[in-house]
């Protein structure tokens, strides 16, 4: 039997999913370690097995040791060689990661380059990959990136407004929440059908991170987020775009 682990890492949680995977994807069960860093830290599961519908405080100080917890878990849950391969969400990609990729040194080593960029996601997205590879080093891991949904927006949209030279070094405007706009894409035109879905839709990923997209025929076109995810609309713990005169107050 073949399970696949989806992880998405954030700053203070990490939620994930296992699917069987035969000829269709059926999940098996989700949950999420919620409050990491605090003292009431706490491992939630909802799945098709009444045994994986609990809550349960767990000691979880640092990403690291939450990490650890869930792997520990997942390994008692399926077996320490059921697991087939483990998809992540990464937030940040390099201005050429368009694709889905397998997890490679070179890969991880560009990766890193970007870490001050997203220091709230990135860092601890790397180290949930390194920890799998330690403790699965023969589990090929996936990489889904966050802004490979808008990769191929025209020029107009990408280029920021300043000198060409950093444009020549890969600083544009990548834009990011591209997964949950994949998905509510897949879902709207399978709700409208195909045929009777317009060709250009305003797109919002709502929540503690905020961005709009613009979509023609099925493609990115404009995105409020920048270079980085603080750019655009205000967010929970993201101020978005600010006036460049509030630095002379």
């Amino acid at each position: 039997m073949k399970n696949v682990l989806a992880i998405n890492g954030g700053s203070s949680s990490i939620k994930f999913a296992l699917y069987e995977a035969n000829e269709v994807l059926r999940k098996k069960f989700e949950g999420s370690i919620e409050r990491i860093g605090l003292p009431n830290a706490f491992l939630r599961v909802k799945g098709i097995d009444g045994a994986d519908n609990f809550s349960k405080d767990i000691d979880a100080g640092d990403q690291k040791q939450a990490v650890g917890f869930l792997m520990d878990w997942i390994e008692k849950r399926i077996g320490d060689d059921a697991l087939s391969a483990v998809g992540h969400r990464i937030v940040q990609g390099s201005p050429k990661d368009s694709e889905t990729q397998l997890v490679t040194k070179e890969l991880l080593d560009d990766l890193y380059l970007y870490e001050a960029l997203d220091p709230e996601h990135l860092p601890q997205e790397l180290m949930i990959i390194e920890a799998f590879i330690y403790r699965f080093p023969d589990t090929p891991q996936v990489l889904c990136f966050d802004t490979a949904f808008h990769h191929d927006m025209p020029r107009v949209a990408k280029i920021l407004a300043i000198p060409r030279r950093y444009e020549a070094k890969g600083v544009r405007r990548l834009g990011f929440h591209g997964i949950s706009y994949s998905f509510l894409m897949r879902e709207l035109v399978q709700i409208a059908g195909k045929d009777a879905f317009p060709s250009r839709v305003i797109l919002a990923h709502l929540g503690s991170g905020a961005s709009l997209a613009a979509v023609e025929n099925g493609k990115s076109i404009d995105t409020s987020m920048g270079f980085t995810p603080s750019a655009g609309l205000v967010m929970g713990t993201r101020c978005g775009d600010l006036d460049p005169g509030l630095t002379t107050i």
